[in-house]
């Protein structure tokens, strides 16, 4: 069974749509839930159960060459039955993939995924196979859910 949540803080100087845009721009979402922490943080969570959610996210890894450094912090954040990993908001709000390693790395706090998968290196493979000169030595069909 799929499961991918990705989670972002709406800050009191942005704009809660800007933050569901920076999101959509690589995630097509099936459930979205707002919550609100403390006296002015909302942590948007949204939610889907199929990797064909993550086919912008794929399609963008291609677009902008970096299937090398994806493949990194994708097989980084590979624990047991799932993959983490995070990205800049502020960069995602714009269309561009910029990994962070550390949460400080995005002033406004990062957009950060969870995807659980039965075989997280199939999803690698999917999103980020491996290349030869920039290219991909092959392209997977998208893992079964």
């Amino acid at each position: 069974m799929t499961k991918i949540v990705v989670t972002a803080e709406v800050r009191p100087s942005e704009d809660e749509s800007k933050v569901l845009m920076a999101i959509a721009n690589f995630f097509d979402y099936e459930k979205i839930t707002k919550e609100r922490r403390g006296d002015y943080i909302v942590v948007i969570v949204e939610e889907s159960r199929t990797l064909k959610s993550l086919q912008k996210f794929h399609d963008a890894l291609r677009e902008e060459k970096i299937l090398d450094v994806a493949r990194k912090y994708l097989r980084r954040g590979i624990s047991d039955n799932s993959i983490s990993f995070m990205l800049h908001k502020q960069a995602a709000a714009i269309g561009v993939i910029s990994f962070v390693d550390d949460e400080r790395e995005s002033p406004l706090g990062p957009i950060s995924f969870y995807i659980e998968h039965k075989n997280p290196n199939e999803v690698v493979d999917w999103l980020a196979p491996r290349t030869a000169k920039g290219h991909p030595l092959w392209e997977n069909k998208i893992p079964e859910d």
